[in-house]
């Protein structure tokens, strides 16, 4: 996620749930984070002594620290410490969840956004419901090709002639049977951003941007405008404008499964706005409220009203053989993919785990008929399970259960993490996989990470951080050339006063990594054997 590390402990520090404000571009370049000192190159026989001098410090006594770092080029252990210890991943188990999407959907797949009918469209008219149906695109309204998504599906019906619904609107989301929530995730972050819900029916990526702006004077309400409009249709709004110069105490709080925005505390007289995001609670119903009134611009009667169909109620409404009258398709699943891990994209991940589910469960059923009710989402952790014990990773070397890494019951092995990331160089995708991680020093959640160092435009890797959890995982070609898959994480630490972050300590050994040369008379071997 962007900004893991600090968004994520805002967000703790936050009353109840808290929103969390946007922060501004510059803070993405703070000094510790920016530059790194370039490293010597550092030879074979001093790599494990310089990692082990950085994991040796007094300050890590408390902390735990795995690594395992392995050449792609003849499969040989380069380094490992606690290679086999489980660790929270955070945000690297996405590694996981890009794997079994490309082994259950393939890269070049398109999801599908439909609205259907049980019936076809005569003399411009359609007698019963017109069903938006949702397959799980979480890129729709947020792709350049899809932004006007409600707009292109009103034109493809109104071009069939479609003049008068006599019916409702129906927006089904039953597609995912699931609840909205991954697993493990926790009630405080249900609100924020990087928590939105997970829908077959997601629409602007599920958020909702939240500006709060003085009034005219001390005393007065504070004005609350969201983008989009009417996307939370109910605000309890307490906010005053204090007085100028005093401390700002903007408090925004739903509370998981409710409606309501409750907005409570002062903002300064004369102050600039406050910005936030939130998480939209209800992507089914905006999306069907947006294309009832694409429909209306375009000239299409609707006699009924809006419905929302979510799991775990059925879909009844949908017909046994519906009829597509419309259709609107998502990038590529590579694009979306390369999206999701540049940015550490939640809802991306989330969404194509369950996509994947979907997936494996079909194909189960239609080889061996009905296996009973598990979620979507355990489907598809049932179909990464099968992979990875497919690559050879041991099922308790690897314990996900969501597609993102905001759950904190995850967990797996360094050793499992690089083997897989072993295996998925050496897929047909493998270098396609390798562009969309974030680059050091040059995209994605890595821009400002090992500038300066051997590392930049080097080293691709996927980040992952939360309250005391650091990790890094992916590829760096060392000063040698040879390809190295590297797993380094970090847990239970917080760094104390006047040390540097967390994140400084992961990129030194990444770039210790990126600067190492072989010597021709050193043979390769492991340099330090797993605990």
């Amino acid at each position: 996620m962007v900004l893991e590390k600090q968004l994520l402990r805002r967000a703790r520090a936050a009353f109840f749930g808290l929103a969390l404000a946007s922060l501004p571009v510059s803070l993405l370049a703070t000094p510790q984070n920016q530059v790194l000192p370039a490293q010597a190159p550092a030879s074979a026989a001093s790599l494990a002594q310089q990692i082990d001098a950085v994991i040796g410090q007094a300050r890590f006594a408390g902390a735990d620290w795995g690594i395992a770092v392995v050449s792609l080029s003849n499969g040989r252990t380069v380094y490992s410490h606690h290679a086999d210890q489980l660790f929270q991943p955070a945000s690297t188990a996405k590694l996981f969840t890009a794997a079994v999407t490309l082994s259950e959907l393939g890269a070049d797949y398109r999801i599908p956004t439909r609205v259907l009918a049980g019936g076809e469209i005569r003399n411009g008219r359609l007698d019963g419901p017109l069903i938006l149906y949702g397959m799980g695109d979480p890129t729709l309204g947020a792709d350049v090709a899809t932004l006007g998504w409600a707009n292109q599906l009103a034109e493809q019906l109104a071009a069939q002639g479609l003049r008068h619904v006599r019916g409702d609107l129906i927006a089904d989301s039953t597609y995912f049977a699931s609840p909205a929530m991954g697993t493990g995730w926790e009630a405080i972050d249900l609100q924020s951003w990087f928590a939105v819900p997970a829908s077959a029916l997601s629409v602007g990526e599920n958020q909702v941007d939240v500006t709060v702006t003085p009034g005219a004077g001390a005393g007065l309400p504070a004005q609350l405008r969201f983008d989009p409009a009417n996307a939370i249709p109910s605000v309890a709004n307490e906010v005053v404008t204090s007085a100028q110069r005093t401390h700002n105490d903007v408090n925004l709080y739903r509370a998981p499964g409710d409606g309501v925005l409750y907005a409570f505390g002062n903002i300064a007289a004369k102050s600039p706005a406050q910005n936030y995001k939130l998480a939209l609670p209800d992507p089914a119903q905006f999306a069907g409220q947006l294309l009832k009134e694409a429909l209306q611009r375009h000239g299409i009667q609707l006699d009924g009203k809006l419905l929302t169909v979510r799991w775990p109620r059925r879909d009844t409404f949908l017909p046994a053989q519906p009829q597509t009258l419309a259709e609107v398709l998502s990038p590529p699943i590579g694009e979306i993919l390369e999206r999701g891990l540049k940015r550490s994209q939640n809802l991306y991940l989330q969404n194509l785990l369950l996509l994947a589910g979907v997936k494996a469960q079909a194909d189960m059923e239609q080889r061996e008929g009905s296996m009973g009710f598990i979620t979507s989402e355990r489907w598809g952790i049932r179909a990464m399970h099968q992979l990875l014990e497919q690559i050879g990773i041991a099922p308790a070397a690897s314990l996900i259960e969501e597609g993102t890494g905001l759950s904190r019951r995850n967990l797996a092995t360094p050793r499992a993490m690089a083997q897989l990331l072993a295996f998925l160089a050496g897929q047909p995708y493998g270098p396609a996989l390798a562009e969309a991680l974030p680059i050091a020093g040059v995209d994605g959640t890595l821009q400002w990470r090992m500038r300066n160092t051997p590392a930049e435009n080097n080293l691709r890797a996927k980040t992952g951080s939360m309250s005391f959890v650091h990790c890094l995982a992916g590829y760096v070609t060392s000063g040698d050339g040879e390809r190295l898959a590297f797993a380094i994480m970090l847990n239970n630490y917080d760094p104390p006063a006047g040390a540097p972050s967390a994140t400084r300590d992961i990129d030194q050994i990444a770039v210790l990594l990126a600067g190492s040369r072989q010597p021709a008379s050193t043979p390769a071997v492991a340099t330090q054997p797993a605990n």
